[in-house]
C-alpha cells in the first residue's frame, strides 16, 4: 500500500516512468510517505543509509557503476544540508544525482517548528535544477506538479548530466498508506543530440496520426521553414496554424483561428481537435486556441525547440524535441490518406470567417483594418500588447511585412523604445501600432537622440485600457474606470511635438483616410505620430457585434 499524498505519488510514479530504480533512503518521519511508497513497489531497489552525508556518496558510487541516475531521499531540516558535499561532487563530476527531500508546509518555515528551514534552492548553483512541488488540491496543481518533476528529471541527464533537487512539502497527517496503486502519469520525453540522427520513430508516429496540427508561435522570418511547412500543407498532410507574429506566410496556412475557435460547436470542436499537435516558436497570443487544446488535448503533443527548454502551455506535452524544425519536418512522411479530410474541414471552416468589412463602425478594430490595408511594401511592423496585437489578427497581413512584438512577458512597457531601436538601424519604414496606456508609459522613447525619420507611430487613443472593457465580469467592478482601465482624457499632441515628431490626428473615418495617406507615404523624411481617437463604448459594442455575427453564420 502507498501513501495517499498526491505529490508523493507523482514523484514516485515519475521516477519509475523515467527508469530511475535505485533509491537511497535515510530515515525520518516527514519522508515516511516517500519511504513507504518507494519500498512497496517491486520496481525499486531501496537502500537504507542513516547518515545523509554517507548516503549521498553511497549514491555516487551506485551512479559510477550503473552510469544512470540514482535518487537519494531524506526527511526535512538539516538532513538535507548534509547532502551538500555529495551534491557538489556530483555537480563537478557531472553525475545524475536526484535529491528528493521531504519538507514541512511552507506556512511553518521560520515559526519555531521542529526540523524546519528554507529548503527550496538550498544548493544554489550546485544543482542543474531545483523545484518546489505544490501540495496538490486541484487539477492545475496536479499538472504543475507533474510538469515540475518531469522538468527536473529531464534536466538531470539532458545535454550532459548533473544533480537536481525535488523538494516536497508534506502536511500532516503523514501516515495514511491506503492508496492501492501508483497513478498513471504523463512522462515528458526529451530527445536531443545524437538521438535525433534517426527520426524514423517520429515519422512512424506522424504517419499513424490521422489528425495533425502544427502551431507556430512568435518567431523571426524563416523562409526555409515556411517553404517546408507549405509543402506539408500543400499535400494536405497537416493543418498549419500561425499568427502574424510567426512571420510565416502562405495561403495554405490558417491565421484566423482565434475567431474560428470562438464559434466552434462542441461537435465541431471534437471533430477538429488533433490527435497530434506539434508546436514551435515562442508565445501564442490567442487565449482561445490555448483553451481549445487544453479542453480537447491531443494524444501526442511534440514541442520542437533548439534550446531544449520545457514549456507546456497546453498541459498535454508528451515529447520535447531539440532539433532544427526545417530538417525535422522534411523527414515526416505520410502514406495514409485519411488525414486529408481533417485538413479539408479546417480549411472550409477557416474560409467561412471573414474580416470586418468597410461598414464596420469606426472603432479600434476598423482603424487597424484601414491601417493594414495601406501598409507600404516591405514594411516592418511593431505592435503593442493587449488590444493591438489581438486586433491585427482579424485582418490579413501583407505578405512581405515582418511583424514584431514584446511578447516575451506581454508587458505594456518599452514599445516606443523597441521600435525606435529597430528603426535607428533599419533602412526601410518602421511602423508601431500601439494603444494609449502603452504609449504614455514609454514616453521617454520619444526623446532619445537616435529617432529616425523612418519611424511612424499609430497611436489608438481610446481613453484608457480598452481591453479591460471586454473582459467578462470586470464591468461589475466599481474600480474599473479609475484603477483598472485608468480612464483619462489625455492627448499625446504636446509630447509628440516636443519630441520633434510630426503630429497627425483623426477622430472619424474621413480624418483617418486622409491622415493615413500621409502617414504611410514612403517618401516622407519625418518621423510621425498619428493619434486616432476612438470611443470606449463604441469599441465594446463593435467587438461584441462582430463575434455575435460570426456565431450566427
Amino acid at each position: 500500500m502507498y501513501s495517499t499524498k498526491k505529490n508523493v505519488l507523482q514523484t514516485v510514479a515519475l521516477l519509475k516512468a523515467h527508469g530511475i530504480d535505485h533509491i537511497v533512503i535515510s530515515p525520518g518521519s516527514r519522508n515516511a510517505p516517500l519511504a513507504q511508497t518507494f519500498s512497496q513497489d517491486p520496481f525499486f531497489r531501496c537502500f537504507s543509509i542513516v547518515d545523509e552525508r554517507s548516503a549521498g556518496f553511497f549514491a555516487i558510487g551506485l551512479i559510477n557503476k550503473l552510469q544512470r541516475p540514482v535518487a537519494i531521499c531524506c526527511t526535512s531540516g538539516t538532513a538535507l544540508l548534509n547532502y551538500g558535499p555529495a551534491v557538489a561532487e556530483a555537480f563537478y563530476q557531472e553525475l545524475p544525482l536526484v535529491v528528493v527531500s521531504a519538507d514541512r508546509s511552507p506556512a511553518w518555515i521560520g515559526q519555531m517548528d521542529g526540523q524546519t528551514l528554507p529548503q527550496p534552492g538550498v544548493f544554489g548553483s550546485m544543482v542543474r535544477k531545483s523545484v518546489q512541488l505544490p501540495e496538490i488540491q486541484s487539477d492545475e496543481d496536479l499538472w504543475h506538479c507533474n510538469r515540475l518533476i518531469n522538468e527536473c528529471l529531464i534536466e538531470c541527464t539532458d545535454r550532459g548530466a548533473g544533480p537536481v533537487h525535488i523538494n516536497i512539502p508534506i502536511s500532516e497527517p503523514l501516515f495514511d498508506f491506503s492508496e492501492e496503486a501508483l497513478p498513471q502519469v504523463r512522462r515528458i520525453q526529451s530527445v536531443s543530440g545524437n538521438r535525433l540522427s534517426d527520426l524514423s520513430d517520429f515519422s512512424s508516429r506522424w504517419d499513424a496520426s490521422e489528425k495533425r496540427i502544427i502551431l507556430l508561435g512568435q518567431m523571426p522570418r524563416n523562409e526555409a521553414l515556411t517553404e517546408q511547412l507549405d509543402i506539408l500543407a500543400g499535400r494536405l498532410d497537416c493543418v498549419v496554424l500561425c499568427e502574424h507574429l510567426s512571420n510565416a506566410v502562405s495561403p495554405r496556412f490558417i491565421g484566423n483561428f482565434d475567431s474560428l475557435t470562438e464559434v466552434f460547436s462542441e461537435t465541431e470542436a471534437k471533430e477538429l481537435a488533433p490527435d497530434l499537435l506539434i508546436t514551435l516558436g515562442g508565445h501564442v497570443v490567442s487565449k482561445k486556441i490555448k483553451n481549445f487544446f487544453r479542453n480537447h488535448p491531443p494524444v501526442n503533443h511534440w514541442h520542437l525547440s533548439t534550446s531544449g527548454n520545457c514549456v507546456d502551455p497546453f498541459q498535454c506535452l508528451t515529447d520535447l524535441i531539440e532539433t532544427d524544425p526545417t530538417y525535422f519536418f522534411s523527414e515526416m512522411k505520410t502514406t495514409d490518406e485519411k488525414g486529408k479530410r481533417f485538413v479539408h474541414n479546417w480549411m472550409k471552416a477557416a474560409s467561412s470567417i471573414h474580416a470586418p468589412d468597410q461598414n464596420f463602425p469606426f472603432s479600434d478594430i476598423s482603424v487597424v483594418g484601414a491601417f493594414l490595408q495601406m501598409l507600404p511594401e516591405k514594411s516592418s511592423l511593431f505592435v503593442g500588447n493587449s488590444s493591438s496585437v489581438r486586433n491585427i489578427q482579424l485582418y490579413p497581413m501583407p505578405a512581405d511585412t515582418e511583424v514584431f512584438c514584446n511578447r516575451g512577458t506581454n508587458g505594456i512597457e518599452g514599445s516606443i523604445s523597441t521600435a525606435g531601436g529597430y528603426a535607428a538601424i533599419h533602412k526601410g519604414l518602421t511602423f508601431l501600432l500601439v494603444g494609449d496606456l502603452s504609449f504614455f508609459y514609454d514616453l521617454n522613447g520619444l526623446l532619445n537622440k537616435y529617432i529616425s525619420g523612418n519611424l511612424r507611430i499609430l497611436l489608438i487613443n481610446n481613453g484608457g485600457g480598452g481591453i479591460f472593457n471586454l473582459l467578462p465580469g470586470l464591468d461589475k467592478s466599481e474600480a474599473l474606470e479609475s484603477f483598472i482601465a485608468a480612464r483619462h482624457h489625455t492627448s499625446a499632441e504636446g509630447w509628440v511635438k516636443a519630441g520633434g515628431f510630426k503630429y497627425l490626428k483623426a477622430k472619424n473615418r474621413t480624418d483617418l483616410v486622409n491622415a493615413l495617406a500621409e502617414f504611410t507615404a514612403p517618401d516622407s523624411a519625418h518621423a510621425m505620430v498619428l493619434e486616432v481617437f476612438t470611443d470606449a463604448e463604441t469599441n465594446k459594442a463593435a467587438f461584441t457585434s462582430y463575434y455575435h455575427q460570426l456565431k450566427k453564420q
